[in-house]
C-alpha cells in the first residue's frame, strides 16, 4: 500500500512551528538509540514516527518475559530473540519513511567512538551506569549532543547534554551532573519499576530530540529534570560545567575513555572464566545478591541474600572461605564485595566481574 507522506506527518506539520522545513530537518537527521528496552524501545518507535530519517537500534540483550508490561512494543512471540531486531522490526511496520538498521552487540571503550561517528544525536536508553558513563565520554570527545534518561523505582530523570553553545563551548554533560559512578544504585531489575514511568521518561527523551533537531523549543540543556510518578512532581535542578574535567589535548586520546570509565578495583574482581574453571573447588562459597530469590542462576549457589535486603553486620564470614559474589551485571555485587572487605579486611571476597549476563554469553 502506498503511503503519501504529506499525509502521513499532516498532524504534525500542521503546527506552525515544524512546517515543511522542520519535517524536512527530521528526515534529513540521523539518530542513533543506545539501548532497546524499556526507555530505548518507545523512543525509538516515536522517533521513527516523527519522521526520523535514519536510526540505528543497538542492543546485545534478548526479550524476556519480564520486559513485557513496560517494553510494550515487544510481543509474547518475540521472547528470547535479539531486542534490537525485534524493535527494528517493529520501526518499519509503522515508520515507512525512516531507514532503520540495528546491531546486536553491546558497545565497549574499543567500538563505541566508530559507533556514534556518523549520527547527528545520540539517545542513551541503557541502564547501566558503566555504560552511561562510557556513552557520555565518547560523546563528549566527539562532540556529540547526548540525550540522556535514566530510572530508580518512581523517579525518572532527564537532560540534554553536550551542546555547543554559540561561544564555541559545551554544555554540561554527565560528569557535571554526576561526577563519579556510583555503584551502590541498582538498576531496574533489582530495584523494580513501574511501567508508566518508563514511557513518561522515554517520550521526554524523544521530545529533547525533536526540539534539538528542529531547532524549537528550549532543550533540557544545563538542567536535569526529575519526574516523579507518585505525585506527579517536576524538578529542574541546574547544572554547572565543571571545566577542570576538560583536557585540552586528553580528549583526542581513547585511553581517555579507559581511564574515565574503569570504575572497578581488578584485585576485587573474578573474571567468568575463572569462576568456571573453579566451580568445583569447594573451598568457594558463591553468594548472590540477585534480588529475585527464584531467579535461575546458571551455577550452584551458597546462599541468596536479595541485595535490597543486605546488610553486611548480619554477614558472618568463613575466614578459611573464597567469597564470590553474583549480581545480574556485577555493580551490585560489586559494592556489596567493597562493604565486606571494608567491614573484614582479611576476607577472601570477589565480584564476578560484568555479571551473571556476561557469565552466560
Amino acid at each position: 500500500m502506498d503511503i503519501s507522506s504529506q499525509e502521513y506527518f499532516k498532524r504534525q506539520t500542521t503546527l506552525s512551528e515544524i512546517g515543511k522545513e522542520g519535517q524536512e530537518l527530521l528526515q534529513k537527521a540521523k539518530v542513533l538509540v543506545i539501548g532497546c528496552g524499556g526507555l530505548g524501545s518507545p523512543v525509538a518507535i516515536y522517533l521513527a514516527t516523527s519522521g526520523i530519517g535514519v536510526l540505528h537500534l543497538v542492543d546485545f540483550d534478548t526479550v524476556s518475559v519480564s520486559n513485557l508490561h513496560r517494553q510494550v512494543f515487544y510481543k509474547v512471540e518475540d521472547l528470547n530473540k535479539p531486542k534490537a531486531e525485534m524493535l527494528a522490526k517493529a520501526v518499519k511496520e509503522r515508520a515507512p519513511f525512516t531507514k532503520v538498521s540495528y546491531s546486536n552487540k553491546a558497545v565497549n571503550k574499543n567500538s563505541i567512538l566508530e559507533l556514534i561517528s556518523s549520527f547527528d544525536v545520540i539517545v542513551d536508553g541503557t541502564d547501566s551506569l558503566p555504560i552511561k558513563y562510557l556513552i557520555n565520554d565518547a560523546c563528549v570527545i566527539s562532540k556529540k549532543p547526548l540525550v540522556y534518561g535514566s530510572l530508580y523505582k518512581f523517579d525518572g530523570y532527564v537532560a540534554t547534554f553536550n551542546i555547543l553553545n554559540g561561544e564555541g563551548d559545551y554544555s554540561c554533560n554527565l560528569r557535571d551532573a554526576f561526577p563519579k559512578i556510583a555503584t551502590n544504585i541498582p538498576n531496574c531489575e533489582e530495584a523494580g519499576t513501574l511501567n508508566p514511568i518508563v514511557g513518561i521518561i522515554a517520550l521526554l527523551q524523544v521530545n529533547e530530540v525533536i526540539k534539538l533537531i528542529t531547532k524549537k523549543g528550549k532543550p533540557l540543556i544545563n538542567q536535569l529534570l526529575i519526574y516523579n510518578v507518585l505525585d506527579n512532581s517536576q524538578l529542574k535542578i541546574k547544572l554547572k560545567r565543571n571545566k577542570s574535567l576538560i583536557f585540552k589535548d586528553i580528549f583526542k586520546k581513547i585511553n581517555y575513555l579507559s581511564e574515565q570509565c574503569e570504575t572497578q578495583d581488578s584485585s576485587l574482581l573474578i573474571s567468568c572464566d575463572e569462576l568456571k574453571s573453579r566451580l568445583n573447588d569447594e573451598n568457594i562459597k558463591i553468594v548472590s545478591v540477585v534480588n529475585d530469590i527464584n531467579a535461575k542462576l546458571p551455577f550452584e549457589v551458597d546462599q541468596k541474600i536479595p541485595y535490597k535486603t543486605f546488610n553486611v553486620e548480619d554477614f558472618i564470614p568463613d575466614f578459611k572461605k573464597y567469597y564470590v559474589i553474583v549480581c545480574k551485571k556485577g555493580i551490585t555485587s560489586y559494592d556489596v564485595t567493597l562493604k565486606l572487605k571494608e567491614k573484614y579486611p582479611l576476607i577472601s571476597v570477589f565480584s564476578l566481574f560484568e555479571g551473571i549476563d556476561k557469565y552466560v554469553q
